[in-house]
């Protein structure tokens, strides 16, 4: 399960595109045949490598997006200006076209539905990906680990899995922050994730969370250092980054 043969983990495998999911403006899911995928953990993430006609090839890491499911697998990828690879996989890349992956990839960023301690997910921006995936296997799994989501977008149009996650599902809080702009209606204004959302939002130490944290390096070291001084175990707080904030 999950790849646990380190020869499988780093195989080439070629995939196609099965099918396109406009998230939003700027990001899309896209859901891939990969004969013999090995399966994955929610957490997870995968390389995917380009190559050109030339022989040119360019590779990019990206978390999993759902939980396994045969031979399928699920990304979404936000379109980065002038990127090689995510200018390409948000845009001329349709269905059937072949691309290789490599993977799964990670073991401490990971959640399994046999855990039943509660679980905090804390996203910023697209780090809200591999927390979906966790989100997803504990519905399919059936678990009673309770879950909450603080996810902090730019602005509504920005949110990622939006008719989803409005869904009620038993078990499972969402906390929205908005750092621009609030949805229309909303009272108050945008703010930055604070000391106070994550004192309300979020689970007491004493109840012994794991929190899993994932977004630009900058978010990433400001919730992990307020999740410390909340007393939250340095051995319970996860985190996954990518490049620097730009919020």
């Amino acid at each position: 399960m999950a790849g646990t043969a380190v020869s499988g983990r780093l195989a080439w495998r070629v995939a196609h595109l099965a099918e396109i999911r406009q998230e939003t403006a700027s990001a899309r899911t896209l859901v891939f045949d990969v004969p013999g995928w090995p399966g994955h953990l929610p957490g997870q993430h995968v390389d995917v490598r380009l190559t050109a006609a030339d022989g040119y090839t360019a590779q990019r890491s990206y978390s999993l997006a759902a939980p396994s499911d045969g031979d399928r697998l699920e990304l979404t990828i936000q379109r980065v200006p002038g990127g090689e690879v995510s200018e390409h996989l948000t845009g001329p890349y349709a269905v059937g076209d072949p691309v290789e992956i490599r993977g799964p990839i990670g073991g401490w960023f990971v959640w399994r539905p046999t855990e039943p301690a509660p679980v905090l997910l804390v996203a910023g921006g697209s780090g809200v990906v591999p927390l979906m995936a966790m989100i997803r296997a504990r519905r399919a799994a059936g678990s009673r680990a309770l879950f909450r989501l603080v996810y902090s977008v730019r602005t509504p149009a920005d949110l990622y899995y939006a008719e989803e996650l409005r869904k009620p599902y038993a078990g499972l809080d969402v906390t929205y922050v908005y750092t621009r702009e609030l949805p229309e209606g909303a009272p108050g204004i945008p703010r930055r994730l604070s000391v106070a959302t994550l004192n309300t939002a979020s689970w007491p130490a004493d109840f012994g969370p794991t929190s899993y944290v994932c977004g630009p390096t900058a978010f990433v070291e400001t919730v992990a250092d307020i999740l410390l001084a909340l007393g939250h175990s340095p051995h319970a707080i996860r985190t996954e980054r990518f490049g620097p904030s730009r919020d």
